[in-house]
């Protein structure tokens, strides 16, 4: 009888940073704010996905999926300490080229952000009463994002938290 087909993510491991490592081939990079909102996203969240993995021969585990996650707990003494020096890992099995095809949809399969979507949620936010500055700082924007969606939204009620210029006013 053939056993039912499970995904890994029914097996999460406990692994021991030191015994992670990178893999020679992930051509992803994330941009430094886009860092410091995932450090903020762990930090605030907990690791809600696991660093996909193939465990090596010698015991250790390669990262297929997952290496900026790893580098957070690298980087910042608080989440490896809180985290006790452990990070959840999924492990799949097979062979290299098929590792390197998974990281590559895993990168490409992130997708986007919808304008019209984070429109809405910045309306949602702010009628909620949360502040520009709760916003900036919860959801990795920057200033000028912000100010850009609230004006798509065309709602006044969105800039009453700004601080406008009177570079119209003369003297």
């Amino acid at each position: 009888m053939k056993t039912p087909y499970q995904s890994p993510v029914y097996q999460i491991r406990r692994v021991p940073l030191d015994q992670i490592r990178s893999n020679a081939y992930n051509p992803n990079s994330v941009a430094p704010p886009e860092m410091k909102l995932l450090y903020q996203s762990i930090k605030e969240d907990g690791y809600t996905m696991p660093i996909v993995c193939y465990q090596l021969e010698d015991g250790t585990y390669e990262i297929v999926d997952g290496f900026h996650r790893c580098q957070i707990m690298k980087t910042y003494r608080d989440i490896y300490e809180r985290e006790e020096g452990m990070i959840p890992v999924a492990v799949i099995d097979k062979p290299l080229g098929n590792r390197m095809a998974s990281t590559i949809r895993h990168n490409r399969a992130r997708g986007s952000h919808n304008i019209g979507l984070m429109t809405s949620i910045i309306q949602e936010l702010t009628e909620a009463g949360m502040s520009d500055a709760w916003i900036l700082k919860n959801l990795g924007m920057d200033a000028e994002e912000l100010l850009r969606l609230k004006q798509l939204s065309g709602i006044a009620a969105l800039f009453q938290d700004g601080e406008f210029s009177r570079a119209w006013e003369s003297k």
